[in-house]
């Protein structure tokens, strides 16, 4: 089974090398792995983030592995060449439409929650993201109003297919857990929330088993800081699930710790850590690397059926966790490498 390695930005290369140190490790068999540049890299390198090599790649791979990408030095591109565009052009390319991000609290990092250690400990949910639509790939633009004032715009939109197709996966997610299903809209002000809930609603009468709730995305936003071990599963949308999977990031302990899929409705996958390319300490030794790990158990559970992989590698961080190992957004001291060491030592 073949791995398109994409390391991108910043930290990306440092994360991605630690986590194919302790894929090998763990003694994973059966893959090959092949490297191309994304992103800022690849901008310089070839003139475009997503160049037609590396999306050839990732066509051809069983899985693509994904590190971060974004740098300074592109921000005042053209927007179609900024790094970020990558990660859009490989969601659509490949119909990369169902992001699971899950977020459960490790025991040992209570404390490093930004909630109280009572609150926190119960933090144990997926959030369902669609990745296919919305403002990210609305209409958009800048424009002159009537008066001459400058005007940007982004247009929302969903179809009812695409409601229904995400719909279905935050279902199965949740019949598969604890069977709850919180869909997450703003259908008091938006009508595209509006088509988001009926068509939710229509596609809840085929699984009965599961219990459907909704609610307005800005009291989700509040509740997942006040009492986030009411969730199982969040279904919602774009922009939506960008916001809440980042704050439950943090109410989990750190962004450091959050691994994510995007799977097509083959479950071929991009696999990535939610945080982004922290040019800040890029090249210092001092990113966490847990949440590319914990990606790369993903990937092996999802889409390249080794599910008892990903479980010693799961199993193996929460060990080194156990036994005290910390990075500094963890309160920490340990770096990158010593990060992986101790996953590797767990192993």
């Amino acid at each position: 089974m073949l791995v398109a390695l994409l390391p991108g930005d910043g930290i990306g290369p440092e994360i991605i090398a630690a986590t194919m140190r302790v894929l090998e490790a763990a003694g994973v068999s059966g893959l090959t792995f092949e490297e191309a540049p994304v992103g800022g890299a690849a901008y310089k390198a070839k003139g475009h983030p997503l160049p037609p090599e590396t999306l050839e790649l990732a066509r051809r791979a069983d899985a693509i592995l994904f590190g971060a990408v974004g740098d300074p030095a592109c921000d005042a591109l053209e927007r179609h060449l900024r790094p970020e565009q990558a990660i859009l052009g490989l969601r659509k390319e490949l119909e990369l439409f169902a992001n699971l991000r899950p977020a459960k609290l490790f025991p040992e990092l209570a404390d490093a929650s930004a909630l109280r250690p009572e609150v926190a400990t119960a933090i144990d949910l997926v959030i369902v993201r669609e990745t296919n639509g919305d403002v990210y790939f609305g209409e958009k633009g800048h424009r002159k109003t009537a008066d001459g004032l400058r005007e940007g715009y982004d247009v929302m939109s969903y179809n009812e297919a695409e409601v229904a197709r995400i719909a279905r996966v935050g279902f199965e997610t949740a019949r598969a857990r604890r069977g709850k299903l919180c869909s997450v809209d703003k259908a008091n002000v938006l009508e595209t929330s509006q088509l988001w809930r009926d068509v939710v609603i229509e596609v809840s009468a085929d699984y009965p088993d599961v219990e459907l709730s909704h609610m307005y995305v800005d009291n989700a936003a509040m509740q997942l800081v006040r009492n986030p071990g009411q969730f199982d599963v969040i279904v919602t949308g774009n922009l939506f699930g960008d916001i809440l999977s980042d704050q439950a990031s943090m109410c989990a302990g750190s962004i450091g710790m959050l691994p994510s899929a995007t799977l097509n409705s083959a479950n071929k996958g991009l696999f990535e850590p939610i945080h982004g390319s922290a040019p800040d300490i890029a090249g210092q030794d001092k990113a966490n690397p847990l949440a590319t790990v914990l990606s790369a158990a993903m990937m092996l559970r999802y889409s390249l059926g080794k599910p008892d992989d990903a479980d010693r590698i799961e199993a193996a961080v929460a060990r080194a966790l156990a036994s005290g190992a910390r990075s500094a957004d963890l309160g920490g001291t340990m770096g990158t490498v010593a990060m992986g060491d101790a996953v590797i030592a767990a192993l």
